[in-house]
């Protein structure tokens, strides 16, 4: 009996050791989202969100020095999230995060408002500018003056996903004269703002990326629900799409993408072949150029394409003109295999390309020009005229067909090269090649990870990417203000610019479209919780990038200020409000006049049309806080617009010299 209870006992032991053994879960260790780091800024008086992974079914601990402390247990996958509440501004405090194998602490925590910045390269732009063009006013000095201890940003690093990501890379960065040229322009001067008004502790995190469209920024559930991008989605949503994509890039060399100005000078895509007369290009493909380059037969791509031109020239008693106009984002520019110009290294995206041409390197009859075009990101485009002329007034237009080629793509920080000749390999690419422009790809790597964050509102500067389709930007901008508030679960403040004046298509105002994605931004006010940003006289009709961040941010922070933080201050210039027509008058009222209604040199830039919407020039005149307009030949008016052009030049101000947006009451 004594035996078989020993025996059954040891049995039954042995039983609970081995279960024991086998349900015991290897550990993992303990991590945070990347934003909880050394030097974060966390919103002050709310109960903020902490959140990571460590091992499943595990306890983890958060405490901090403020003498707040939750508790947690990670789920069955590890995950974990848990609120602490946060007291008024101040610190620096520390925060102690641990589970049962690890700890994790975090230093020089500041408690105050934050807020996030995302948008396109308007928003991306930094304080040190992209020089030698796109300049920020006063960098040097705004750098220098830059000190500012409670004044921190996060800048998300870029990456794209065709899924949601959790991951991402970027650090807290204090503001000093040696971290702060890296900082937002934009962002950084709103914030500068917003910390001198409310004296408090000011974060940033700042999420952007150049040439980007707003459906991009949106989630794939909204993107759906929206029904515009139907067969995008359908291809980019395929599940071999990952393994596709890595196949086909796996196929070709790489070259690093470099790093500075010299590396960029150095760089050789097959130039000595490209560039000689006797090339044989009959399989490369035609372009009409100027315009955009980017978009071609493969697709919309970065990276670099050849172009070639052959033109007959028979008088060779004098030198040359070439000129090609602004090239965005590089060239090398070649004649009968001569380089002759070019612009290498960032910031080189508006300077105008035009090269003399020794009559030494022309031959009598056919002559070969070749360009080597690099784009980096956004839009890549010549801007023209394209022209080649001489001293003895001979004038060749180059406007129409080049022959081109795209011999290297960028993807995930290289190049890879494609050569010049066709190759068998190009004959199996059958997929959608990730860019920063497909719906939802950059909310899924660089908002999506954010979330849910504590944050007190948003800032946002985009639209110049969308400018050609601004009807649909009436439905995909405010979709992805609510789908941002839904996803964070918080209707919090967004507060966005609009897009500044610019010549876009070369002086042809037939071709102008970006009053009408200012209109656009105009009607996403309906939206509850909403603020504008009017750019009308801090724009550049020849740079796509203004200069003057200052009043962009302080116009922002102005918003902020005065929806958020209760001060007394108008943060908007006049808005159209109401048309009453009396008799052959159209009178114009208008939201956020201030202190009155001004004209800044003569009231113009007002148009009218009857019925036959035919606009002509208006009379305008301000009379009792109101815009009367008249023309001799329109005698029943109906419509009005105002600053109805790409290079618009705002002369509507209120008392307190903010800008009145442009606008039409036709619809």
């Amino acid at each position: 009996m004594l035996i078989k209870i020993i025996l059954g006992t040891t049995i039954a032991v042995f039983c609970v050791s081995f279960f024991s053994f086998q349900l015991k879960t290897k550990s993992k260790p303990l991590r945070l989202n990347a934003l909880f780091k050394d030097h974060m800024v966390l919103q002050q008086k709310r109960s903020v969100a902490f959140w990571g992974a460590s091992t499943p079914n595990e306890k983890v601990t958060v405490s901090s020095s403020w003498g707040k402390s939750e508790t947690t247990i990670t789920d069955s996958d590890g995950n974990w999230k848990l609120h602490v509440l946060t007291p008024k501004a101040g610190g620096p405090y520390t925060i102690y995060v641990q589970d049962d194998h690890s700890n994790i602490l975090i230093k020089d925590v500041l408690i105050g408002e934050v807020w996030l910045a995302s948008g396109q390269s308007n928003m991306e732009m930094p304080l040190r500018g992209w020089p030698p063009n796109d300049a920020i006013d006063n960098s040097e000095e705004e750098i220098v003056k830059s000190d500012y201890p409670e004044i921190r940003m996060f800048t998300v690093e870029r990456q794209l996903s065709l899924d949601p990501k959790v991951t991402f890379n970027g650090k807290w960065k204090v503001s000093t004269p040696e971290t702060s040229g890296g900082f937002s322009a934009s962002a950084y001067f709103f914030a500068r703002k917003l910390h001198k008004e409310l004296n408090v502790p000011i974060g940033v995190i700042h999420s952007s990326w150049g040439g980007t469209p707003v459906e991009a920024w949106t989630s794939n559930a909204q993107i759906k629900n929206l029904g515009d991008f139907n067969a995008v989605l359908q291809t980019i949503d395929a599940k071999n799409q990952h393994t596709a994509i890595s196949d086909w890039f796996s196929k070709w060399k790489t070259q690093s993408i470099p790093n500075n100005e010299k590396a960029w000078n150095n760089l050789d895509f097959n130039d000595s072949a490209a560039t000689q007369i006797e090339y044989n290009d009959s399989h490369w493909n035609y372009m009409n150029l100027p315009g955009r380059f980017d978009d071609i037969e493969e697709g919309e791509v970065d990276g670099v394409i050849w172009f070639r031109k052959n033109v007959c020239i028979e008088d060779l008693d004098s030198d040359y003109t070439l000129t090609i106009g602004a090239i965005d984002d590089m060239d090398a520019t070649y004649v009968n295999g001569h380089k002759v110009g070019g612009f290498a290294g960032e910031g080189q995206s508006s300077t105008k390309r035009e090269f003399t041409i020794s009559k030494s390197l022309l031959v009598n009859g056919k002559n070969t020009i070749a360009i080597r075009a690099i784009d980096i990101g956004g839009p890549g485009s010549f801007t023209g005229p394209m022209q080649l002329t001489n001293k003895a007034g001979l004038y060749m237009p180059l406007n129409g067909n080049w022959k081109y080629k795209l011999v290297a793509e960028i993807y995930q920080k290289n190049f890879y090269l494609y050569g010049l000749e066709k190759s068998d390999k190009e004959k199996s690419a059958t997929v959608v090649k990730t860019h920063p422009k497909l719906p939802s790809v950059l909310y899924n790597a660089m908002i999506h990870p954010l979330i849910p964050y504590t944050i007190k509102g948003a800032i946002w500067y985009q639209g110049e990417e969308n400018v050609s389709r601004s009807e649909q930007y009436k439905r995909l901008f405010p979709a992805m203000i609510k789908d941002w508030r839904t996803q964070w679960n918080d209707n919090f403040p967004f507060y966005f610019v609009q897009i500044a004046p610019f010549q876009y298509h070369g002086g042809d105002r037939s071709l102008d479209q970006s009053q009408k994605l200012r209109e656009a931004q105009r009607h996403a006010l309906k939206i509850k919780n909403t603020g504008m940003v009017v750019t009308l006289d801090i724009g550049n009709f020849n740079n796509i990038h203004p200069s003057n961040k200052q009043d962009v941010g302080k116009r922002l922070a102005g918003l902020a200020l005065a929806k958020d933080y209760g001060k007394s201050l108008m943060y908007s210039g006049p808005l159209f409000k109401s048309l009453k027509v009396s008799e052959s008058k159209i009178i114009l009222e208008f939201d956020y006049t201030g202190s009155g209604l001004m004209a800044k040199g003569d009231l113009r830039g007002f148009e009218i049309a009857g019925s036959d919407e035919k606009f002509v020039l208006a009379n305008a005149k301000i009379v009792n806080n109101k815009v009367e307009l008249s023309a001799k030949t329109i005698t029943k008016p109906r419509y009005a617009r105002y600053a109805w052009k790409d290079k618009a030049v705002p002369s509507l101000f209120n008392m307190e010299g903010l800008p009145a947006s442009s606008f039409t009451t036709h619809e």
